[in-house]
């Protein structure tokens, strides 16, 4: 009972405020939404009440009103751009009630405190991640009328460009915005006196930039005031600007880079952005900050190996890292029992950066790989990161687990002190497709040939999973199966082999053999010639699934294929030929022995070559029926081509 009595006692008082707006009296309107006004700031409670007695449409009508006055329109925007600051559902109750197009329309009007006020509100609903960001784009007018409204007031240009840059996600917002000369229109705000302007055009820049090299291109040739955008940029990067300012513009460089825009070595690079991005790493930082520098940084030296280099010498970067999974809280946040709960909440985006970061950094340099590894309780972070409930940061794990699984070193080692091999499995099991790419890949690494994890990966189960995965619709998946596969054959036990050959059943294979994707063709091809190697295997294998194999090699060797294909598919000719019984299957088939013929008078001097491994395996003196062999071929015209050959410029082909 008490509790509903205050309640009504609440909408009592909130419907007194709601009631005002429907006076007859103009002036009592306005002074009713002037009261309500006051009445709701910073009062989430009261938003709440005001939305659920239906104050919203009736605030809506009033602005869209041509009778209201400009006052009364300004003020009811400015009210709803408060009721839109309160919770995620009141920022859904006003998107139900239609706002955007109202706020929109509203943009039409002459006056600019009106407008100011539409567009603060506009950017509070867009900044709010229950708004979609298409609603920006649904009339194709809006963006350039937005434009055209940048050059009244450093409001505006505020407003604006915030709206942009929280709206601008993916390559076809981008090209919209480009395309309207955004590049050009918010260049010159850079250099604007206002510092939030000055922000809010540079997070623009970096959203627009982000992993698009046509506008990061445009952007190396633009200048301001006799200025090009990069020194600008650099400018902003300076370490008594504020946090947030270099970090945007740092990501403005990195997108540059990334782009091809900046040069990998261009000093604007490796002597400021690179720098900046290390700093953002201290324990000084705050989580966010921490975060996101990790995050750029990681993808600023992705593909560059001197960047790698130089970032995991800089700052003692490597240990700096290692304090992401111990301090989540900055030293300077300690203090702040809010901030302390709050980054304890965020701690696992800590994780996944620096894992990220490992990642980049570990991706081609041995040395780096052995410090990373060698960083306290290294391997056992990863292990746990692997299991850990956000998807993330498993994500994460793997890749830089991947990354760290191209060492040679490391599989024989660390990897095997660890049984990483376990935690792998389990992520293999079932997860989304972009951690099993990323997973397969780390188990082919695992599957080679000098790695010890490769016995026990076999025992729990590999080949059946690995089976699967070739029948996935998702290519990288395929590829990454039959190449683990491949791996996992080479210099193997009949066992293992007849296993694979089991597992992936004769359909698989042809289905295999004839992907559209030449990268599986490939490794399917890889996968059968590591199967038939060794006589006794060779002989076994061709007993059980000869027919399908030579009707496989029948099929490739007739097919449209590269040069490649045909010499690793004669490559798997040649190995059958070294069988005992095997050879028996080349011999009695004459379409096959005329292939070896053709390709023996090829243009290409690989495929000849190849063709020739072929006969030689089948003539060797001290093999039983050679003699009726050499015959044979003798008779099918062989010789005249191995006399024309030995005459040959190429001296491989003479030789053999």
């Amino acid at each position: 009972l008490l509790c509903v009595f205050s309640l009504q006692e609440v909408t009592a008082s909130s419907r007194h405020y709601v009631d005002r707006l429907f006076d007859l009296d103009p002036q009592k309107v306005l002074q009713g939404v002037i009261d309500m006004k006051n009445a709701v700031i910073g009062n989430n409670k009261q938003k709440a009440n005001l939305i659920v007695l239906g104050a919203v449409p009736r605030l809506l009508y009033l602005l869209q009103q041509e009778t209201s006055s400009t006052e009364l329109r300004t003020e009811c925007a400015v009210v709803l751009g408060s009721l839109a600051m309160g919770t995620e559902n009141n920022v859904k109750s006003l998107l139900d009630c239609h706002i955007i197009p109202a706020l929109l329309q509203g943009l039409l009007s002459p006056d600019l405190k009106f407008i100011e006020a539409c567009l603060r509100c506009l950017r509070t609903i867009f900044i709010s991640p229950v708004t979609p960001e298409d609603l920006l784009y649904t009339d194709a007018t809006v963006i350039s009328h937005l434009m055209a409204l940048l050059s009244r007031s450093r409001y505006t240009q505020e407003y604006i460009c915030q709206i942009f840059s929280h709206c601008c996600k993916g390559p076809d917002h981008q090209t919209i915005l480009f395309n309207h000369g955004a590049v050009q229109s918010i260049a010159h705000l850079l250099v604007s006196t206002s510092y939030k302007v000055r922000m809010q055009a540079l997070k623009c820049f970096s959203v627009l930039a982000f992993e698009n090299p046509q506008v990061s291109m445009t952007l190396v040739n633009v200048s301001v005031d006799g200025e090009l955008l990069p020194q600008i940029f650099v400018k902003m990067l300076q370490r008594d600007k504020p946090i947030e300012m270099q970090l945007t513009s740092a990501k403005c460089l990195t997108s540059m880079c990334r782009a091809g825009a900046i040069r990998t070595d261009d000093p604007c690079i490796v002597l400021k952005t690179l720098p900046c991005l290390v700093r953002m790493c201290s324990k000084e930082r705050l989580l966010e900050e921490r975060v996101e520098g990790a995050e750029t940084l990681a993808y600023l030296i992705e593909t560059d190996v001197e960047l790698q280099r130089i970032a995991s010498i800089t700052d003692h970067l490597i240990a700096m890292l290692a304090d992401y999974f111990k301090y989540p809280s900055s030293v300077s946040a300690i203090t702040d029992i809010k901030r302390l709960d709050h980054d304890l909440k965020h701690a696992h985006e800590l994780r996944q950066a620096a894992f990220k970061l490992y990642a980049s950094l570990g991706a081609n340099d041995e040395d780096i790989r052995k410090k990373i590894i060698e960083t306290e309780n290294m391997m056992d972070r990863i292990v746990n990161g692997l299991s850990e409930s956000s998807i993330k940061v498993r994500l994460a794990a793997v890749r830089c687990l991947h990354s760290l699984s191209r060492s040679v070193q490391q599989l024989r080692t660390s990897f095997q002190d660890h049984a990483v091999w376990k935690p792998l499995m389990k992520v293999l099991q079932n997860a989304p497709n972009e951690i099993l790419v990323v997973a397969s890949s780390t188990l082919c690494n695992l599957l080679l040939e000098f790695s010890p994890s490769k016995e026990p990966i076999l025992e729990s189960g590999a080949i059946e999973l690995l089976c699967s995965l070739t029948q996935s619709e998702n290519l990288a998946l395929r590829v990454n199966g039959i190449w683990a596969l491949m791996n996992m054959a080479f210099q193997a036990e009949q066992k293992i082999k007849s296993d694979i050959l089991r597992g992936l059943s004769t359909e698989q294979l042809f289905q295999l053999l004839s992907d559209s994707d030449v990268n599986v063709l490939m490794k399917t091809l890889g996968l059968l010639r590591n199967l038939l190697s060794t006589r006794p295997h060779i002989d076994h294998i061709m007993s059980t699934h000869g027919k399908q194999i030579m009707q496989a090699v029948t099929l490739i060797l007739e097919g449209e294929h590269n040069v490649e294909v045909k010499e690793q598919t004669l490559c798997i000719l040649a190995n059958i030929a070294d069988g005992t019984t095997a050879k028996e299957l080349i011999m009695t088939n004459d379409d096959i022995l005329q292939k070896i013929k053709y390709y023996m008078s090829h243009s290409n001097a690989k495929l000849q070559l190849a063709a020739m491994f072929c006969i030689s395996n089948l003539i060797w003196n001290e093999e039983e029926g050679s003699q009726e062999r050499q015959d044979k071929l003798r008779d099918m015209g062989i010789v005249d081509i191995l006399h024309k050959l030995s005459q040959s410029s190429d001296p491989n082909l003479c030789d053999k």
